[in-house]
Formats: C-alpha cells, sequence, structure tokens
C-alpha cells in the first residue's frame, strides 16, 4: 500500500539528519495520498541507521493505523490534524533543530529580517503559546494539531503562505507541497532562526523588512506572476 509514497517518506526522513536537522530519533517526517485520505510516516523511536523503507507505517486522518507493523511517530496525531485541516498541504516535518527550538523556547515569532527569509514566509512565522493542562489530558499530540489549526485560523494566517509554526517550549513543526517540499521548508526556518539571532546579537534595533521588499520577494517566487526559478 502506497509504496512509492513509503519511499519519498523514508527518504525524507533520512535527509533530517544529513541536514543537520535532528539528532538520535528527535524528528518525523510524513506525506499524505489525498486520494485515498492516508498518510506515511515513520515509526516511533527507530533508529535512523536501521530504518527501513518497510518500517513506514501509513494512517488515516483520524489517527489510526492501516498497515505497519510498528508503531507510527508519536507525533502522529498531530499531522493527522494538520492533514484533515490544511488541505492544501501534502507533507509535514517536525524537529528539535536548535535554532528554532531556542526561538520557540523564548516565545517569540520569528519576524521576516531579510530576504532569506521572506523568500519561503510571507511574514512572521507564528509562536504557539503553551498547552493548557485541560489539552494535555485531552490528549497531548492531538490537541497540539488543533493548537496550530487554532493558531493559524485566529491571527488570520494563510499555511501556504507560511508552511511552519513554532510551539512554545517545543520546537518547529514545518510543511509543503510534498515531503521534500516540508524538509526543504524546515532548512529554510532554522537558518533564518539563526540569522536572526546573530542580527540581533549585532543590533537590538535592527528592523524587520519593509513589506514591499517582503512582498518583492515572496511574490517573485510564489506569486502569480513568478518568474524566480525556470518554471
Amino acid at each position: 500500500m502506497l509504496e512509492k509514497l513509503k519511499e519519498q517518506v523514508f527518504n525524507a526522513n533520512l535527509e533530517l539528519p544529513q541536514r543537520g536537522l535532528i539528532k538520535y530519533t528527535w524528528g518525523n517526517v510524513s506525506a499524505v495520498d489525498r486520494n485515498s485520505q492516508l498518510f506515511v510516516i515513520k515509526p516511533s523511536g527507530v533508529d535512523y541507521n536501521q530504518m527501513t523503507i518497510e518500517d513506514m507505517v501509513v494512517c488515516d486522518f483520524d489517527g489510526n493505523v492501516v498497515e505497519g507493523k510498528l508503531r507510527p511517530s508519536s507525533d502522529m496525531p498531530t499531522h493527522a490534524v494538520l492533514y484533515k485541516k490544511f488541505a492544501s498541504i501534502g507533507g509535514i516535518v517536525h524537529t528539535h533543530s536548535p535554532w528554532a527550538t531556542s526561538w520557540a523556547q523564548s516565545g517569540q515569532d520569528v519576524p521576516a529580517m531579510g530576504t532569506t527569509h521572506a523568500d519561503t514566509f510571507y511574514g512572521a512565522v507564528p509562536c504557539a503559546r503553551f498547552l493548557t493542562q485541560a489539552e494535555l489530558e485531552a490528549g497531548y499530540e492531538y490537541e497540539t494539531g488543533n493548537l496550530i489549526v487554532d493558531t493559524f485560523k485566529q491571527r488570520k494566517i494563510d499555511p501556504i503562505e507560511i508552511p511552519g509554526i513554532l510551539l512554545q517550549g517545543h520546537g518547529p513543526f514545518t510543511w509543503g507541497k510534498n515531503a521534500d517540499d516540508a524538509v526543504m521548508n524546515a532548512v529554510v526556518l532554522e537558518e533564518v532562526c539563526r540569522m536572526n539571532y546573530y542580527t540581533r546579537m549585532l543590533n537590538p534595533f535592527a528592523p524587520e523588512l519593509p513589506q514591499e521588499i517582503l512582498d518583492k520577494h515572496y511574490l517573485r517566487k510564489h506569486g502569480k506572476n513568478a518568474y524566480y526559478g525556470q518554471g
């Protein structure tokens, strides 16, 4: 079942340590098949050096395992909620990458301070609040997904224009049109968090990117009349 998608998810997961986004098993990648309303995700706590394509787990949007001999990632319910509520996304990544996690632990949004940010994120990447005790008791991973969705709804943010979020005290989630795209967005988020930190160290009063420059850089790559790349 979904053998091609399993291979894509497997390879995307292997890219996390290659890109320096994770240590040990601190991360996961998934990708969805919209026709079947199923998604593939890595198994929980399996060493990347020992993991195989056959270890990938197929789940539905209600968080049920449909196929797989191993338990799915413990973050699987979060992925399920996001696929159910964000119908336009095709892949999701969660890591504890150090720079993005440092921003998450600070409880601050990631402001757009340069064009590196603007090429991928059309504005500040939000940092969601802590989960409440009631939410923890109701289901930590499931409510994490609901918190992400609610944060975008409350702030009136398009999850395609800003394909990522920080969870206060936890770490980043990113997404994209497929697993590879979601990994790339995780790499970009990690880099802009690092750049912003050094920028603020050099100049605590450094301004955010002017809106017209943010518009130009985002829209030339993602807008209706985009001209970045080869089309």
